[in-house]
């Protein structure tokens, strides 16, 4: 049986385009910012804002992609708006635009996710969702090693140029679309739910397995836990000093994060889900936990590679086993609901950051991660893997 499917490859290709635009910019967007006059804890607000957008919304696109009983729509139209907001962003610098433009990038990211995931859990059996999740992760994040480095660059030759590269990133976000147009699909058997209004998802929880509860439970008290990676970044740069420490880290860590994301997978598919992805968060409290006491640039790269095998070990698992306690006509909504959660509670952890970070120093932000993701270890640890 072949694993990676056609329809995996380009969704996987379409993933790292968009995420070669998208990852140019993200570890210069804390220092842009800085440098268009906003403080760390606007910064704070402004990421947390932009992902409860994208958050929230999967829930309820992916209960409409259900509902409809087609997927690629939703992916196409996700997949444009994240293209357009990138230049956006350097079209003018005032607070409101800013917020209106990176929240237009997360609300693209909200219609499609729900919708692709569930197309990437269709491509897959029980036993192979996690090396799909896993390798369209690793494309993704390929993407993410490519951008950063592309940024990297065109600083060296243009240092503080940080505007020009948001008309950059246009280019390879508008290729990410045109590859979706190569897919086709039919249409799917629609939702058990009833339609419904924007938050209709949640009646979700009502037919959901106590399995699949449980779960979003423990991964959403996680997500409070786990805020902005833009305070590691700012973090890194505050150690090293300069902005190279901060975008080489990032680098480091996608290189990391793309290297290991499949195979983590195929071992999450032979050993179970659930032993990779609670050794994933003991790696982020070692990481969160070793920021709050780091004092060197080598410390910040030991600590980002450790990261990457974190994501590696998180981010694609997590989907894989959500989607096998999803039900079939309801996968969009599973995931949505599931990612939904958690964008509000990573809303909660960015602000939460941010008011440590301004009012008691960067110190308690990595203290109150790492304290809640042993509270979270614990939790899943007596959860039965379904």
């Amino acid at each position: 049986m072949r694993i990676i499917t056609r329809t995996v490859w380009i969704l996987s290709l379409v993933s790292l385009f968009a995420d070669v635009a998208s990852e140019m910019l993200y570890p210069i967007i804390p220092l842009y910012l800085q440098q268009i006059g906003f403080s760390v804890a606007w910064i704070g607000l402004l990421e947390g804002v932009a992902g409860f957008t994208a958050g929230i919304s999967k829930g309820y696109f992916g209960k409409l992609s259900d509902e409809k009983g087609l997927r690629l729509p939703f992916v196409k139209t996700g997949y444009f708006f994240s293209a357009l907001s990138k230049p956006m962003l350097a079209v003018a610098t005032f607070k409101m635009w800013i917020f209106f433009a990176r929240t237009l990038d997360r609300l693209g990211k909200g219609i499609r996710t729900a919708a692709r995931d569930a197309l990437l859990s269709k491509e897959a059996t029980r036993q192979t969702k996690a090396r799909i999740f896993g390798f369209h992760r690793s494309m993704d994040t390929l993407g993410a090693v490519l951008g950063p480095i592309i940024a990297l660059t065109w600083l060296f030759y243009n240092p503080g140029g940080y505007a020009s590269i948001f008309y950059l990133a246009f280019i390879p976000g508008l290729l990410s679309v045109v590859l979706i147009f190569l897919l086709k699909e039919q249409k799917q058997p629609a939702s058990t739910l009833t339609a419904g209004n924007f938050f209709s998802f949640f009646s979700y929880w009502k037919i959901a397995t106590p399995a699949y509860k449980r779960l979003v439970i423990g991964l959403t008290l996680f997500a409070i836990a786990n805020s902005s990676d833009v305070f590691l970044l700012l973090k890194a740069k505050q150690i090293g000093q300069n902005d190279n420490t901060a975008i080489i880290a990032y680098i480091l860590y996608n290189i990391v994060y793309a290297v290991s994301a499949y195979p983590m997978g195929i071992v999450a598919d032979k050993t179970g889900k659930k032993k990779v992805y609670l050794f994933g968060l003991m790696l982020f409290a070692v990481v969160y936990g070793g920021f709050a006491f780091a004092t060197s640039s080598l410390a910040v790269y030991v600590l980002f590679f450790v990261y990457g095998i974190y994501a590696a070990t998180t981010e694609g698992i997590a989907k894989a086993w959500i989607t096998n306690m999803a039900h079939d006509q309801n996968t969009a909504t599973a995931i949505g609901f599931y990612t939904s959660m958690e964008s509000v509670s990573s809303l909660l952890a960015s602000i939460i950051a941010g008011v440590l970070w301004s009012g008691a120093g960067s110190g308690y932000v990595f203290f109150f991660s790492t304290a809640l993701a042993f509270v979270v270890i614990l939790y899943l640890w007596k959860t039965k893997e379904v």
